[in-house]
C-alpha cells in the first residue's frame, strides 16, 4: 500500500480519467433510484479546444454534479458540442483556399461533405480534452446539433413556429458581414469605441441661397439620400415644412420631412435619411414611403446607384467623398469623434447594415412568459444582477434575424415553388407544391446556429418524442454558464423551452466569472495571456488547477489566476499526499491492512471509544471539527459558493487534520497494535475526508481512496459513487472543541516564544503553566502531547503565575506560559536582541529620511518608493516584535 515518495498527479490522473469512462461510472439510468438531478453543458464549439474559462466551467459543473451524485442522487450530465455554422465553415474554407479551392467551385453537397469529414477527423478534440480533464458526463448521451434526432427537433420547432405566425420571411435591415457573406443578429455584432470623424455637410436648400447642414459619421452613404428630416417640434426650421434640398454630389432632389428620428439637441437638429443603409432610416422611410436606395453592395463596394464611385471600397469611397465636398465648398467643418463600430464577431470584418430578405422570430409573444417565468420563481438566477440584466434585455428584445447565408448548418425548412412562388414550410420534404409544380427548390440558407442551440435543453433528451429521459431529466436542474451568452442562448432557450414544452428548460441559472490573468486582464489571444489549460494541468495536475480556480470562484467576482495560486494548490495537494504516505507507512508497522469503514456509518460517523481511556480528546475534536466542516461545505455547494468550499476543505485539510490530528496522532501510534480504536477512529476521518474533498479534487482523492480500501469488502466501485459526509448533530463536541483549542494555544504559544527568542525549536526546555481556569486541567490530562508537540518538560500549576517569575513568560486570557530558560542564555538572549533593536532602528531612519526627501520621491521610480514603504513596515514590525521579546526577559 506503500505511496511514491512524490506526488506525481501525471502517473494517475490519466488513468482515472479513462476509468471512469470505461466503468461507467456517471451513467445515468432514467429508471434509477432518487430524485433527478441533471444539467446539459453548454455545448463548446466543434472547431475549438479548451480555454482556460470552458476548465472554470466545467469545473463548476463537475464539482456539482459529483456532490449530487454523491448524494444518492439520479444524475446526468449531458455532454455535446455545437456545429458552429460559420466558425466551422470558415475554418474549411480556409483549408480549401490553401487547396486552391473555393466552396462555390465544389458545389453545396461536396462542401457539406468536406466538412462532415473535418468533422470526424478533429470535431473530437473537445471531448478528448474534458475527458483527460475527469469530467463526469454520462459520454454515453453525447450529442451534436446536427445529430439526426437534434435536426427533427429543429424542423419541427421551425415548422410550429411558422404556422403559429411567430416566424415569418421578411425585407428588413440585417447586419451584414461582407467577409463572412451571411446576414448575423444583434448579438453577433460586437462594438469597439474607436476615434472617428464628425462630418458637417451642406445641403443646398432648393430654390435658396440657404442650406441645411447635416452631420455624419459615414459620408459615402450620403450617395443613397431619399429625404433629410427635421423634427416636428423644432422651430429653427419651421419655414422649410414641406420644401427640398439637393443631393450634393448626386444632384438629385429630396424632400425635407418631418420625424421624430431627428434630435433638436443633436448637432445642427438636421438628419440626413438613407433607408437602404441605416436602421432608424429605414424606419423612418417606412413611414414617410422613401426610396430604398442601396449604393454599397453584400462585398461592401460601392453600387451603380453610386454614380461615378461605383465599383469602389467603402472606405475608399468615403475618402473620395469627402475630398469632392471639399473641392465644391460643401465642407461646414470635420470633428473628432468617439464612434461605436460594429464587426462581425467570427472575423472582426466591420458590419454593413444592409436591406435583406430573410426569415426572423417574431420575438415578443415569446419573450412574455419567458420573462413571467422568472418574475414568478420558476426560473432563479446566481448572482441575483443577472436577473435585472436579463429583463432589460427581454423587455427592449427585437426580432431575431435567423437565416443565414451559409452551407454548414441546419437548412431553413422552406421550399420555393418555381412556377407559382408560393414557400412552402413543411416537416417532410415535399414533392409537388398545391399548384402541381414538381419544380421546387429548397431555401438557400441554413439557420443561426443559435436556433438549434435554443432546444438543446429538451431535443438532446430526445423531444419532440415523449422519452423516459425527457420525462425523467426535463426540465434540467441546473444551467452553468458565462454572462456572455446570457442572451445568446440563456434566454433563447427559456423562450423555445416554454414554447415547445410548456415547461421552463432549468430551474436555476448560475452565471459564472471570468478567468483573469494576474493584471487583471480578460484573457486574450491578442494580449497574448492566455492559459491552456492542458498545459497547466499537465505541469501541476488537474485537481491543483481546480482547486486555485474554485479559491477564488465568489459568485459575481472574476477571477484573478495566477501561477503563484496554482503551486500553492499544488502544495495543498502534495501535502494530502504526505498525509495519506505518512498514514500508510505507519499502517505497515501497526500491521493494519487496507481497510474502509462500514457504509451504514459513512453519513454521520462517531469516534470510536478506546477503553479505558475513553475517547481520546484529538478523536472528539477531529469528528466534531469534520462534522462542522461537512455541514458548510454542504451549504456552499448548495448556494454555488465554491470559494467557500474550497477555503474549508483547506483549512480543515492542512491546518485541523495534518498540522494538528496527525501530529498528535503520530504519538499513539505502536507497532504491530493491529486495527485498535486509534487506527480506526484515525481512517474512519481520513476516508469521510476523502470524500468530502472528492467533488474538488476527484483525481488525487480516487486515488488514495482506491489505496486505502484496496481489497476492503462492501464497497462503491468508486469514491464517485460513495455517500457524501453529511452534518450529524450528535457528532458537534463543543467541549471538546473548546479543549483542543485550549491545547492548541499552549502549544503555540511555546513555539512563537521559542521563534522570538531565536532559540532552538527541538531542545526541550523547562516550562511552567500557570493557570486557575480550565486550562490546567487540559494540561494535565494532555500533558504527554503538549510537551511532544511543544519540546517542553512542564509543570503545571492550577494557580495564577506569581507577580515575578524567574523565566520568559507568555501570556494569554487562559494561562501564562514561563519558559525557564538559564540565565546564561537569557543574557546572549539580550545582547542578540539589542543588537537587532538597534539595527532595525538605522533601517527605519534610513527609510524614513528617503520617503521624507521631495526629491527622491519625484524622480524615483513608483515601484522603487513601493518597495521602500513595504520595508519600511517590515522593518517597524520587527523591530517592535524585539523590543516585546526584549522585555519578557526576566
Amino acid at each position: 500500500m506503500q505511496l511514491e515518495k512524490v506526488y506525481e498527479p501525471q502517473r494517475f490522473e490519466p488513468h482515472w480519467a479513462q476509468w471512469w469512462i470505461d466503468s461507467g461510472v456517471f451513467r445515468a439510468e432514467a429508471a434509477a433510484p432518487g430524485r433527478p438531478f441533471s444539467l446539459v453543458i453548454p455545448p463548446p464549439n466543434v472547431t475549438g479546444s479548451l480555454h482556460i474559462g470552458h476548465m472554470l466551467e466545467h469545473t463548476e459543473i463537475d464539482v456539482t454534479i459529483r456532490w449530487h451524485r454523491m448524494r444518492g442522487e439520479n444524475t446526468l450530465w449531458l455532454p455535446g458540442t455545437d456545429h458552429a455554422g460559420i466558425a466551422t465553415q470558415m475554418l474549411v474554407e480556409r483549408q480549401l483556399a490553401s487547396e486552391g479551392l473555393d466552396r462555390r467551385t465544389l458545389g453545396r453537397t461536396e462542401f457539406e461533405r468536406r466538412i462532415w469529414a473535418w468533422k470526424e477527423r478533429y470535431g473530437d478534440t473537445i471531448k478528448r480534452q474534458m475527458v483527460r480533464l475527469g469530467a463526469s458526463c454520462d459520454w454515453s448521451r453525447e450529442r451534436f446539433t446536427l445529430d439526426p434526432g437534434l435536426s427533427r427537433a429543429v424542423r419541427e420547432i421551425f415548422v410550429r413556429l411558422h404556422e403559429k405566425g411567430l416566424i415569418y420571411r421578411g425585407e428588413y435591415m440585417v447586419n451584414w458581414c461582407p467577409r463572412c457573406q451571411t446576414a448575423l443578429s444583434d448579438l453577433e455584432v460586437p462594438h469597439d469605441s474607436i476615434p472617428g470623424h464628425l462630418w458637417h455637410i451642406r445641403y443646398p436648400i432648393s430654390g435658396s441661397s440657404r442650406y441645411l447642414v447635416v452631420a455624419t459619421t459615414r459620408p459615402e452613404t450620403m450617395l443613397g439620400d431619399t429625404a433629410c428630416a427635421v423634427n416636428p417640434s423644432d422651430e429653427r426650421y419651421r419655414d422649410l415644412h414641406g420644401q427640398s434640398v439637393q443631393l450634393p454630389l448626386m444632384n438629385r432632389e429630396i424632400p425635407i420631412i418631418l420625424d421624430e428620428v431627428a434630435d433638436p439637441t443633436f448637432g445642427t437638429g438636421v438628419v440626413k435619411v438613407t433607408p437602404a443603409h441605416d436602421l432608424n432610416d429605414f424606419e423612418a422611410g417606412r413611414r414617410h414611403n422613401l426610396p430604398k436606395i442601396q449604393v454599397i453592395d453584400e462585398t461592401a463596394h460601392m453600387t451603380a446607384a453610386a454614380g461615378p464611385y461605383a465599383g469602389l471600397d467603402r472606405f475608399e469611397a468615403r475618402a473620395r467623398v469627402v475630398a469632392d465636398l471639399d473641392a465644391l465648398g460643401l465642407i461646414e467643418k470635420i470633428e473628432p469623434y468617439q464612434l461605436s463600430l460594429g464587426r462581425c464577431q467570427r472575423c472582426k470584418t466591420p458590419v454593413e447594415p444592409l436591406i435583406s430578405t430573410q426569415w426572423f422570430v417574431r420575438t415578443k409573444p415569446l419573450a412574455e412568459p419567458a420573462i413571467r417565468a422568472v418574475e414568478d420563481g420558476r426560473i432563479q438566477f446566481t448572482p441575483e444582477n443577472s436577473t435585472k440584466t436579463y429583463f432589460e434585455w427581454m423587455y427592449n428584445i427585437r426580432d431575431w434575424c435567423i437565416s443565414r447565408q451559409l452551407w454548414w448548418g441546419h437548412r431553413i425548412p422552406a421550399w420555393h415553388c418555381q412556377d407559382c412562388a408560393r414557400i412552402l414550410v413543411v416537416r417532410e420534404t415535399p414533392v409537388q407544391c398545391p399548384c402541381g409544380s414538381n419544380r421546387l427548390e429548397q431555401d438557400p440558407d441554413v439557420l443561426d446556429t443559435w436556433f438549434s442551440s435554443a432546444l438543446w435543453p429538451f431535443s438532446t433528451l430526445g423531444w419532440p418524442e415523449e422519452t423516459e429521459d425527457l420525462r425523467v431529466y426535463y426540465p434540467t436542474s441546473l444551467m452553468i454558464t458565462g454572462f456572455d451568452i446570457l442572451f445568446f442562448w440563456v434566454a433563447r432557450m427559456i423562450m423555445m423551452g416554454l414554447e415547445a414544452t410548456g415547461n421552463v428548460p432549468f430551474r436555476e441559472v448560475y452565471i459564472h466569472a471570468l478567468v483573469r490573468d494576474p493584471e487583471g486582464q480578460k484573457m486574450s489571444k491578442t494580449r497574448g495571456n492566455v492559459v491552456d489549460p492542458l498545459e497547466v494541468t499537465e505541469k501541476h495536475g488537474t485537481d491543483a488547477v481546480r482547486m486555485a480556480m474554485l479559491l477564488g470562484a465568489a459568485p459575481g467576482t472574476d477571477i484573478v489566476l495566477t501561477e503563484e495560486r496554482i503551486l500553492s494548490a499544488r502544495a495543498f495537494a502534495n501535502k494530502i499526499w504526505n498525509a495519506a504516505r505518512f498514514i500508510f507507512l505507519n499502517m505497515e508497522r501497526s500491521g493494519v491492512e487496507a481497510w474502509l469503514p462500514e457504509e451504514s456509518v459513512c453519513h454521520r460517523p462517531e469516534p470510536v471509544d478506546a477503553g479505558h481511556e475513553g475517547i481520546p480528546l484529538e478523536d472528539r475534536w477531529i469528528f466534531s471539527r469534520l462534522n462542522s466542516c461537512a455541514d458548510l461545505v454542504n451549504r456552499a455547494i448548495e448556494r454555488y459558493r465554491y470559494h467557500e468550499a474550497a477555503q474549508l476543505l483547506w483549512q480543515f485539510f492542512w491546518h485541523e487534520f495534518c498540522d494538528w490530528y496527525l501530529e498528535i496522532k503520530k504519538l499513539r501510534f505502536r507497532e504491530n497494535s493491529g486495527l485498535d480504536p486509534h487506527w480506526r477512529n484515525l481512517l474512519t476521518v481520513f476516508e469521510i475526508s476523502l470524500r468530502l474533498l472528492h467533488p474538488v479534487m476527484p483525481f488525487l482523492t480516487e486515488e488514495l481512496w482506491q489505496r486505502l480500501g484496496s481489497g476492503a469488502s462492501r464497497r462503491p466501485v468508486s469514491i464517485a459513487l460513495g455517500l457524501y459526509p453529511q452534518y450529524g448533530i450528535q457528532v458537534t463536541d463543543h467541549p471538546a472543541e473548546r479543549q483542543m483549542q485550549l491545547l492548541q494555544e499552549m502549544v503555540t504559544a511555546a513555539r512563537n516564544l521559542r521563534a522570538d527568542l531565536g532559540l532552538n525549536p527541538k531542545e526541550q526546555l523547562e516550562a511552567v503553566l500557570y493557570s486557575a481556569g480550565s486550562a490546567a486541567e487540559v494540561a494535565r490530562k494532555q500533558l504527554d502531547a503538549v510537551q511532544k508537540l511543544a519540546s517542553l518538560k512542564l509543570e503545571v500549576r492550577a494557580e495564577p503565575a506569581p507577580a515575578e517569575t524567574r523565566g520568559v513568560k507568555r501570556s494569554t486570557t487562559e494561562f501564562d506560559l514561563v519558559l525557564l530558560v538559564p540565565v546564561a542564555q537569557i543574557e546572549v538572549l539580550r545582547m542578540r536582541l539589542k543588537k537587532e533593536i538597534e539595527q532595525y532602528g538605522k533601517l527605519i531612519a534610513n527609510c524614513r529620511r528617503q520617503l521624507a526627501d521631495p526629491k527622491f520621491l519625484a524622480g524615483a521610480p513608483e515601484h522603487v518608493v513601493n518597495s521602500i514603504r513595504q520595508k519600511l513596515g517590515e522593518y517597524e514590525a520587527q523591530l517592535e516584535k524585539s523590543s516585546q521579546a526584549l522585555a519578557a526577559l526576566p
